[in-house]
């Protein structure tokens, strides 16, 4: 599946989607474009996938993607535990509309 450029080179993608996914796992709800919200999804859903198997290597790959330390402590902690019952589909899109300002289409992630 090749990845969306997202108008940004790939340092500055990168970093958003980091951040996207960090604030995604922190709150458990997102509200961004539809392209944005496709390309956050499955990262968050990797992630958990790690926190599932539970060991320092996961631990600490998560982390270097992570931009805070505590959300990798509650994606391992409270995370893996809700989810440890589940294979997959940790995430949900759902459309809400256009924008207002410039009638992007919109979506909220959320996990499940």
């Amino acid at each position: 599946m090749p990845m969306r450029k997202l108008g940004k080179p790939t340092d500055q993608r990168m970093a958003m989607l980091r951040q996207l996914t960090t604030d995604l796992l922190d709150k458990g709800r997102l509200e961004t474009t539809v392209t944005r919200a496709k390309e956050v999804a499955p990262m968050a859903e990797k992630m958990i996938t790690l926190a599932k198997k539970n060991d320092l290597a996961n631990y600490r790959q998560a982390l270097s993607f992570l931009t805070k330390e505590d959300v990798a402590k509650k994606l391992f902690g409270e995370l893996a535990q809700k989810y440890s019952t589940r294979d997959g589909g940790y995430t949900r899109l759902v459309r809400t509309g256009p924008r207002r300002g410039d009638a992007a289409e919109m979506a909220i992630v959320e996990l499940i």
